[in-house]
């Protein structure tokens, strides 16, 4: 029997645009399926994902982003954002891709961990109870890196 190196996956979100959001969403469901733990640290604007008022309108980021294939100063017109956000949204519907709230509940509901970064909550001015409910706890950093210190440990930056 081939038994897998990879025993946990933890992910650190650090971007609060709607791609890098399901690109951890995605793989994190992805590991739980595998039977590989999977743990999500939010920081920094990856913590909207998790902000109860901006969870629900996450955009996708048009100015930077060099896969949009649009020049820098298309993407940074008015209505870009949006009309690039409702295209996605609409191409994940086709899909039947959860939402945001409907897949951190999943998420929650397979054994994934939601942490939230203290330094970023705390230099948001953010209180627990802007946080979704599933969200496990609030680590600092250090926390989260003693919860990689394990063989078969991976970490990821998304």
């Amino acid at each position: 029997m081939n038994e897998t190196k990879v025993k946990k996956m933890l992910f650190i979100l650090s971007k609060g645009s709607i791609e890098n959001a399901y690109a951890a969403f995605v793989m994190a469901n992805g590991a739980r399926m595998e039977g590989i733990e999977a743990e999500i640290f939010f920081t920094f604007f990856g913590l909207e994902a998790v902000q109860k008022k901006k969870l629900e309108h996450l955009k996708v980021a048009t100015v930077g982003n060099p896969a949009m294939h649009i020049p820098t100063m298309l993407g940074g017109l008015p209505g870009m954002e949006a009309l690039a956000t409702n295209m996605m949204k609409k191409e994940m519907e086709k899909l039947d891709l959860p939402t945001v709230s409907e897949f951190l509940e999943i998420l929650s509901d397979s054994g994934c961990k939601l942490w939230g970064c203290k330094l970023a909550v705390d230099m948001f001015h953010l209180k627990e109870e802007d946080l979704i409910d599933e969200l496990d706890g609030i680590l600092t950093i250090g926390d989260f890196y003693a919860r990689a210190n394990a063989e078969g440990t991976h970490l990821l930056f998304i």
